[in-house]
């Protein structure tokens, strides 16, 4: 009898055991599985951790994830936005004061006037001392200041050429002419020996102003009476820069 109940023993034993694997392999086939309940709660990380919650599109919690936030409990884009609009208004201003600067009309230096003749007189008077010289008076005749550049363009009778100027004459400064005064310069009209050739007799005489560029004549010319019986010239004309002084204009 014990023989016979140890065999149905082990037969039970024997059907258990294949029963709980068919019970395996069918867990395994359907594709679950074994899971472990305490691993299967956390949905991301190592056991223990806690998930990172979601962003909410309703606008809770989970909508400012990621967003530092501000003292005031605002996130950081509202901040900037709002300050980002203060500065761009303030900067506006500054701006503003800026452009209304640069509008601001700029005093400029007035323009020199050159000497000429609708605003000058001019006056040729013959001198002894020195020898065949002619002295040119110019006085200014106008209500501003003018400036008498270089030295005059002079021309007698039908000549075209301006005569060369005495370098060695040449002034420290421009002459100024303040309303009412005069500036000077001398035309050594022939060689005081004879030996100047091509000589003449000229009745007219003509005199233009140079611009401060020295590129031509500026404004009106002058035209200084001459003697009745006309003035000798020959080809050793030359004319000194203009002077601030008579006697500065006569030494040449």
């Amino acid at each position: 009898m014990s023989s016979i109940r140890t065999s149905r023993t082990r037969l039970l034993a024997a059907a258990a055991t294949v029963v709980l694997a068919g019970l395996s392999l069918t867990a395994c086939s359907d594709g679950t599985g074994v899971h472990d309940e305490g691993a299967s709660k956390v949905s991301g990380g190592p056991a223990g951790t806690s998930p990172r919650p979601s962003a909410d599109a309703s606008g809770g919690p989970d909508a400012t994830a990621g967003q530092d936030r501000a003292p005031d409990g605002k996130t950081d884009g509202q901040t900037d936005g709002k300050r980002g609009g203060s500065a761009g208004s303030g900067s506006g201003s500054s701006g503003a004061e800026s452009a209304s600067l640069t509008e601001r009309p700029v005093a400029e230096a007035p323009a020199k006037v050159t000497c000429e003749g609708s605003t000058t007189k001019t006056v040729a008077t013959p001198l002894t001392r020195p020898l065949n010289h002619l002295l040119l008076k110019v006085t200014n005749t106008g209500g501003k200041r003018c400036y008498l550049y270089h030295y005059p363009a002079v021309r007698f009778g039908q000549e075209q050429a301006v005569p060369p100027v005495v370098e060695e004459s040449r002034p420290q400064a421009v002459v100024t002419l303040e309303p009412g005064q005069s500036g000077y310069a001398s035309v050594l009209l022939s060689a005081a020996d004879g030996s100047g050739g091509h000589g003449y007799t000229s009745h007219s005489l003509d005199v233009a102003f140079f611009g401060a560029e020295l590129a031509g004549s500026v404004g009106k010319g002058a035209h200084p009476a001459l003697p009745a019986k006309g003035v000798y010239v020959d080809e050793s004309l030359k004319v000194t820069y203009w002077q601030q002084d008579m006697d500065d204009a006569v030494q040449w």
